[in-house]
């Protein structure tokens, strides 16, 4: 299946990387019954995801995670101090056979349709060919009907920024850590930033975040957003809102050091550049297909995955925000699906936001401000994880809930999660704006005791009461 195709073999597709957003494509052509071939440059499927961001990434946050808990519950008991030093592959012994256990589920996932697999670096030498460059020098050509770009992203490094993947790294080069570091300066407030910047607090390293917005994650709901800040200082973290970083240099000795705009240093032993990201399409020569990026460094769309080419898509990172690799793979799927004329049912408004943080980040659907622009009002419930029995146990009481509903109905327009299982907790409220249900459905079906999920009954049973309020005053 890895191997080199014939020279000016033709396609009905071909996709470009083969990360979440083109594994997804490639399977979704294939199993119509199209000839279909998938190129990336690493010898196995997975792209970034897998070998260099959210696997990584998510391995050691589950180290650091377990080291935050057991502080947590075993305060008293016993230690889990690890300290300056500590080699951070000790933290990620799990990550190869992850790694190696997620490339053999996606390759099997590629193989049984048929898709062909190739391992090289594509450019466009047409708007209909393209050309494959193998490790070792070999060249040749193949033709589609159609593509699927799906290159992911990479670093923006802001030049004023000295990143020499030592001292001050971005975050591809911060795993390549060998120690952890006593202290780190995360520049950014972004999921990267924000993931990186808890997981190595929780590690033990103190941790300085710096963003010229007013709050981190600013796509997210305030109230969440609030729980997320005060989580983290009161862990020891320090967030510095509102002032831009100018520049970041080594001083020579032992520091790096960071400039923000009003002329304040902040020294650190390492830091972190997460100012964002830009397409990876720098070796595909768009302009020879007749493709170019944005202003901000993304392949313009449309609502179908489609770029200003007719027959060539792209999807994943490589056209922007969200850049999660559940809207990536939702993204590839409907691109092949358009393009051979096949229903589309899109679901993007369905699809869940996880933020891996320390705690966990997650949402759907309409904010309780959105709710209200569109439909005046809103039913809001919120349920304290303090309120909840196994909130108690697993001494996750900082976590919350936040149900918002459509006013007349009480139909589920979205929910906002912070705290542990947050990732897990968002699909009930996907299932329930899928389903079109209302917050009833919370209140007169059982839940377990004791669980996390009751949280659902408690804030639809708020929601319950506003309805019946709006009722009687009306």
């Amino acid at each position: 299946m890895n191997s080199m195709p014939s020279p000016n073999t033709h396609y009905e597709l071909v996709v470009i990387g083969a990360g979440p957003a083109g594994h997804k494509a490639a399977i979704h052509a294939a199993n119509a019954g199209h000839r279909v071939l998938l190129v990336d440059r690493d010898p196995t499927p997975g792209g970034e995801c897998v070998h260099r961001g959210t696997i990584p990434s998510k391995t050691l946050r589950e180290s650091a995670l377990y080291l935050a808990g057991l502080k947590q519950r075993a305060a008293g008991i016993a230690t889990a101090e690890i300290g300056a030093q500590t080699k951070v592959e000790s933290l990620m012994q799990r990550l190869k056979h992850v790694q190696k256990a997620h490339e053999q589920f996606m390759r099997g996932q590629i193989e049984r349709p048929g898709v062909e697999f190739a391992r090289g670096r594509a450019r466009f030498r047409s708007a209909h060919e393209l050309e494959l460059a193998q490790p070792g020098g070999t060249r040749h050509c193949v033709s589609a009907d159609h593509f699927v770009i799906a290159t992911g992203s990479r670093p923006r490094l802001p030049a004023e920024m000295q990143i020499d993947h030592e001292r001050i790294l971005d975050s591809d080069s911060i795993l390549s850590l060998i120690y952890l570091p006593e202290s780190l300066t995360v520049l950014g407030a972004g999921v990267i930033a924000s993931e990186f910047a808890t997981i190595f607090q929780a590690l033990g390293v103190r941790v300085t975040m710096i963003d010229k917005s007013p709050r981190p994650l600013g796509f997210l709901d305030p109230e969440i957003t609030e729980r997320f800040v005060s989580a983290f200082t009161a862990l020891g973290g320090t967030w510095v809102p509102g002032l831009k970083p100018v520049s970041c240099s080594f001083d020579g000795i032992a520091s790096t050091v960071t400039k923000l705009e009003d002329g304040s240093l902040i020294r650190s032993e390492k830091t972190l550049v997460a100012l964002g990201r830009t397409a990876s399409v720098s070796s595909l020569d768009l302009a020879a297909a007749g493709l170019a990026t944005n202003e901000r460094g993304y392949i313009p769309v449309d609502a179908n995955m489609r770029t200003a080419v007719e027959h060539i898509y792209a999807a994943g990172d490589v056209v922007g925000p969200p850049a999660l690799a559940a809207s990536a793979m939702e993204q590839g799927r409907h691109a092949a699906r358009h393009m051979f004329g096949l229903d589309v049912t899109s679901s993007m408004e369905t699809i869940p936001a996880g933020i891996y943080t320390i705690p966990e980040m997650s949402s759907i659907g309409l904010s309780e401000a959105d709710a209200i622009k569109r439909h005046g009002s809103a039913l809001v419930g919120r349920a304290h994880f303090s309120e909840l029995a196994r909130g108690q146990i697993s001494g996750d009481t900082e976590g919350m809930l936040k149900l918002v509903a459509e006013p007349a109905t009480g139909k589920v327009l979205g929910a906002q999660i912070i705290g542990e299982g947050a990732t897990e907790l968002i699909h009930l409220a996907q299932l329930a704006m899928v389903g079109e249900m209302s917050v009833d459905t919370f209140v007169d079906h059982v839940f377990n005791f004791p669980t996390l999920a009751e949280a659902y009954r408690v804030a639809a049973l708020e929601c319950i009461t506003q309805r019946a309020q709006l009722r009687l005053a009306s």
